[in-house]
């Protein structure tokens, strides 16, 4: 069963609410640094991007448990529940004019290629890669030696961060991560209490008593820790048959919009009561990059607690089981595409490819598909090859016979294809395509509908029944309603 989580909105109310706590000397210094973000590419353009990730995990920094009467309080089981898995992935980008930030919601289940198959684990979803980086860590550290418990405990996350961190870049297009901040589960409901109470909205009755012990009427209401801890974890609902993760995800975004607009309206920002709860809260259980000056960054980007936050879901293609596990399957090419331009970036055309055959397999299911791109790949320069199809599969590669390994990563950056290895099988001066049910056209290979390339059929879109449509965004600045 996957596991339930939820535990990062406090990184954007600490954003809310950071140039009032710049009057307490040092917040910082009371934080926990971690460089896990020092080799991740920076941004160039004077904007921020800020990886928010929060933990599925009911234990504290060094790995013990909590007091029994906080796990019965949060209603998420004991110490033997939950785990390493980062089941909330945002990206902030604050612009460097000022201009409205971006918040951008990774779905957890999202299925992807793991950089460096940590655990042996090559592709799995997004959301394991910082418990399997984590195994692999403290497994090398056993070998090594180290028994300390804390010690293992700390090694393990900070490896666990460094693969999320390199995931995620990766995974939307190798944007920048200039900074990250993680939280953990019991950080949002430590966080949530501080607070006080948080008015929420949603569309319809709301009920899952079993998995998240909340029961909601139509309308708004004022949430105690507790509850709103339950609000942006449920993924079950009785009265919705159709809600899903992507709706969790929603349901986590109108809480930051919600937060962020009550701390302000209501005064909390110049109560120092509250203000020292949250302090100590943060202090208790966000970890920070080092290197980040959240004091000055925060009051250098007040506009974020007066509504200046646009909230998007980035979108998914369809469901899938894959090893006995549902994950979501997404148009790689889609999601890059859908981030650079949220985040403004300009990605250089691909005007040639080098030279050499290419062989291009259809497992997509979508009819038609190999030729289409066999025939746009010739069009900027590779040679024609060998079109087949094959059994399907949800995720696209590339091999390559020796002497192609050119060839073969250029058409991976042109098509946002990670898998890129040697093939046995394959020829030397070789490439091979093979496209799974997660490949979708680029938009500048794909010849204009009223005049298809000779021979090349441009195969229709395959909608997908059950892939749920991607939402509006949300617009800071007001109490948002949702489902």
């Amino acid at each position: 069963m996957a596991k339930f989580a939820v535990a990062t909105v406090s990184a954007l109310v600490l954003a809310s609410t950071g140039y009032a706590w710049a009057f307490y000397a040092g917040f910082t210094g009371g934080l926990t640094h971690s460089d896990a973000a020092s080799r991740a590419p920076k941004s160039k353009d004077g904007s921020t991007n800020i990886l928010i990730m929060g933990l599925d995990n009911r234990l504290d920094q060094q790995g013990n448990p909590l007091p029994k009467e906080v796990y019965h309080a949060m209603h998420v089981g004991t110490e033997q529940n939950g785990g390493y898995n980062t089941n909330v992935m945002m990206l902030l980008h604050v612009p460097k004019d000022g201009s409205k930030s971006t918040l951008i919601s990774i779905p957890r289940d999202d299925y992807a290629t793991l950089d460096g198959s940590p655990h042996g684990e090559s592709r799995s979803k997004l959301k394991e890669g910082y418990g399997l980086r984590k195994a692999a860590k403290e497994s090398e550290l056993v070998q090594q030696g180290t028994s300390d418990r804390p010690t293992l405990e700390r090694l393990g996350r900070e490896a666990g961060r460094q693969q999320t961190i390199t995931d995620v870049s990766r995974f939307l297009g190798g944007v920048p991560i200039d900074h990250f901040v993680e939280v953990t589960l019991v950080g949002f409901y430590d966080l949530a209490q501080a607070l006080g109470t948080i008015k929420v909205c949603v569309s319809g009755d709301t009920e899952d008593l079993y998995y998240a012990n909340l029961k909601l009427s139509k309308g708004t209401h004022d949430l105690t820790a507790t509850q709103a801890l339950a609000f942006v974890r449920q993924r079950r609902d009785k009265n919705q048959a159709d809600f899903t993760d992507l709706d969790r995800s929603r349901r986590q975004q109108a809480f930051l919009a919600s937060a962020a607009f009550q701390l302000k309206s209501a005064g909390t920002l110049a109560n120092p009561v509250k203000m020292q709860g949250l302090v100590e809260a943060a202090q208790r259980n966000i970890v920070i990059s080092s290197g980040f000056d959240l004091l000055g960054f925060l009051g250098e980007s007040s506009g974020l607690a007066n509504g200046g936050i646009s909230y998007h879901t980035l979108p998914i293609k369809n469901f899938a089981k894959i090893d006995g596990g549902d994950v979501n399957v997404v148009d790689l090419h889609q999601i890059r595409t859908i981030t650079r331009e949220l985040l403004g970036i300009k990605k250089p055309p691909i005007t040639t490819l080098p030279a050499g055959p290419v062989d291009v397999v259809n497992a997509s299911g979508a009819q038609g598909l190999a030729a289409a791109l066999s025939g746009a790949l010739v069009a900027k320069g590779m040679t024609a090859g060998l079109t087949s199809t094959a059994a399907p599969v949800q995720l696209s590669s590339i091999s390559y016979g020796p002497g192609a390994e050119q060839a073969a990563r250029a058409a991976s950056e042109l098509l946002d294809i990670d898998d890129v290895q040697p093939g046995r099988s394959v020829p030397a001066g070789r490439v091979r395509i093979t496209l799974g049910g997660d490949f979708g056209m680029p938009a500048e290979l794909a010849p204009p509908a009223d005049k298809p390339a000779p021979g090349t059929p441009v195969p229709p879109p395959v909608p997908s029944a059950d892939a749920p449509k991607g939402p509006e965004p949300i617009q800071g600045g007001s109490i948002p309603c949702v489902k």
